[in-house]
């Protein structure tokens, strides 16, 4: 052993000793990021989604003045835009940007979103207006089925890797 080697472990010795715990719990924070890195950054792109269509559709209507029906559709295409570029680039890492794979890939991606916003409204017709659940919770409950749903259509069919 030379004696770059014994200043090398004196010196980590002094510096992290009674720090293992700690240390060991960032390794375990990092190892659990990469494990689940692609769901964390879809539930956090799913929010950054929520959080355009909001604010777009009460600018639309509190700012602008659009009606409300033609105001949820432009903040709908909007977040449909904005989720499609996050999942794109940072969720799937989908690096494929010929254009017949980009159009395939949008229509995709706008038709699973459509079909899975169209279950939404059933959903809450069935159990609201047919059934009078709350509809809060039915909302909820919805919701939560339709971010699985959209999770493991785009994983599947939309931003699938390539064989």
């Amino acid at each position: 052993m030379e004696i770059c080697d014994i200043m090398d472990m004196v010196f980590n010795y002094i510096i992290f000793r009674g720090k293992r715990n700690e240390i060991q719990g960032v390794m375990n924070t990092m190892n659990l990021y990469e494990k689940y890195e692609e769901k964390i950054l879809y539930v956090i792109f799913g929010v950054g989604t929520t959080i355009v269509n909001i604010i777009t559709y009460v600018g639309l209507t509190q700012i602008i003045g659009l009606l409300s029906v033609t105001a949820n559709i432009i903040a709908w295409i909007i977040s449909i835009l904005f989720a499609y570029i996050t999942n794109k680039i940072w969720v799937f890492k989908s690096n494929d940007y010929n254009v017949e794979h980009l159009k395939k890939e949008v229509i995709t991606f706008v038709s699973a979103r459509a079909a899975s916003g169209g279950l939404d409204i059933f959903i809450m017709y069935i159990f609201v207006q047919i059934l009078s659940m709350n509809d809060i919770v039915i909302k909820i409950s919805s919701n939560i089925l339709v971010v699985i749903i959209n999770y493991f259509f785009s994983k599947l069919y939309v931003f699938k890797a390539k064989e």
